[in-house]
């Protein structure tokens, strides 16, 4: 489920949390709009390593991590023995024990299926239980997005490579299916979040190999390096600041209630 350092079929964590720590080291707001309390049942949806399933158990709650990355599964059970980790899909995850809250970090947007999505996230909770979420919104990395499509013309890559495998919705798109599917919206903005990737110089590069993947596939070693050297040439009049990358996050703040008779 988690973005991350791929090696082939396989995700490399470690990585994750080497180069990439962003992803949850700047989720600060969304741990504050989830305020999750002691003895709260928490289900923490596309965990990664688990460090901020960690920060919500250190408050007192009871909380359960799924990815469907087992890689991420082992190494966020490595790191925090005592948390329950579980290797799973929201889209298919069923629980029979339901949960008060359900938190979401940089997530959703790569599970697509939004309806299904937020259907199984009201199965698993409780009457009167709240989401809590963060993810990708419409305009989301559009500079690098656009940089990347011309960058497949200009070296001949099957066509194949441009799909985008990345859902990102507006806030009136998301508020739609939170309604359809039975949420009562508090809370569902919008905001621009630049954010430094790590690495310096190579920073650009580094994540299109982790994040940007699917570009790659069936590409010769020179055709990728051809690829990222036009992105980068592309980008780096607007994305490239003292010698740091910053990527044209937009992002996607949800907070959402079930009814308590529901």
């Amino acid at each position: 489920m988690k973005q991350l350092a791929r090696q082939g079929d396989r995700w490399d964590a470690a990585a994750y949390d080497g180069r990439h720590g962003f992803v949850w080291r700047l989720a600060d707001d969304i741990l504050n709009m989830l305020d999750p309390r002691p003895g709260e049942r928490v289900l923490d949806v596309g965990s990664g390593t688990g460090h901020l399933t960690a920060r919500i158990a250190n408050v007192g709650a009871s909380v359960v991590g799924i990815d469907s990355s087992p890689e991420m599964i082992e190494r966020a059970q490595a790191i925090y023995p005592e948390i329950d980790f579980r290797c799973a899909d929201i889209r298919s995850f069923v629980t029979s024990q339901p949960f008060d809250a359900v938190f979401s970090n940089a997530t959703l947007h790569w599970v697509g299926e939004p309806k299904l999505t937020t259907f199984r996230i009201r199965e698993a909770l409780s009457p009167g239980g709240r989401l809590v979420a963060e993810f990708g919104a419409k305009g989301n990395i559009r500079s690098i997005m656009s940089a990347a499509m011309e960058a497949l013309n200009a070296i001949g890559a099957p066509p194949h490579n441009g799909r985008n495998p990345w859902y990102f919705p507006g806030a009136d798109e998301f508020s739609a299916v939170l309604s359809e599917t039975g949420f009562s919206v508090d809370q569902v903005r919008t905001t621009d979040r630049p954010t430094e990737l790590e690495d310096g110089e190579s920073g650009m590069g580094n994540w299109l190999r982790v994040f940007g993947r699917h570009y790659l596939e069936g590409l010769s070693p020179e055709q990728i390096t051809k690829f990222i050297r036009f992105v980068e040439d592309s980008l780096r009049p607007t994305l490239f600041e003292q010698g740091r990358w910053i990527a044209d996050y937009r992002r996607i703040l949800v907070s959402a209630t079930l009814p308590a008779n529901s």
